[in-house]
């Protein structure tokens, strides 16, 4: 194989492979390889393209299914409405939405798994709960609610108890959180919530 303009335009530019899987295909440096990227003028990735695709290496692990029905567009409009008032869009890696209620959770997961192409599978869950709940309740709950394994979760959050009120009759089994660790989507959704034209688009 020729290291030629062409060449590395393929491997470095279409199939994304990195420097260094390059160099072990030629049996070179990756000195050599970036000498020749530059020399070509060939544009190099930044460094958190790279680490995309290093733990991405596959290519993206969803895919936007543009709604066809009003069904469809329906539930693309919640799904956009629920990050947009219930999700963390400080978190620049990962698309998080937090929530009491497991219907509005379930509604959201739903969104993401028929319009983004985010199976359940991929999902993880944050659970706080107060200080004078049992944990293995809370949890317990939110697993069969979601059908979700124990697995999934991370590390319980504990936070004082606070006075007796609607919204502590409401946090009554925690306040949940789903997470999906994806930059590249992250940014995705926020366009598409910023973008008025995306909603008119689909307004049916």
């Amino acid at each position: 194989m020729e290291l030629s303009r062409t060449t590395l335009e393929h491997l470095y530019g279409e199939e994304k492979k990195s420097v260094s899987a390059i160099a072990r295909l030629f049996g070179c440096s990756e000195h050599k390889i970036n000498y020749w990227i530059r020399r070509f003028g060939i544009p190099k990735r930044s460094i958190s393209e790279s680490v995309y695709l290093y733990y991405n290496p596959h290519g993206d692990p969803f895919r936007f299914y543009e709604p066809k029905t009003l069904d469809e567009a329906f539930l693309f409009g919640m799904g956009l409405g629920l990050y947009w008032g219930e999700g963390t869009r400080k978190n620049k890696n990962q698309v998080r939405l937090g929530n009491t209620d497991p219907n509005l959770i379930k509604a959201f997961m739903k969104f993401l798994e028929r319009t983004y192409g985010v199976p359940k599978e991929k999902l993880k869950f944050g659970l706080q709960i107060f200080s004078d709940m049992i944990p293995e309740e809370a949890q317990t709950f939110w697993e069969q609610e979601l059908g979700v394994s124990s697995d999934r979760f991370y590390k319980l959050v504990i936070t004082p108890a606070r006075s007796l009120g609607t919204y502590r009759e409401k946090t009554r089994h925690g306040v949940l959180t789903v997470h999906f660790n994806n930059t590249k989507l992250r940014n995705i959704l926020v366009n598409h919530c910023q973008d008025s034209s995306v909603g008119r688009a689909y307004a049916w």
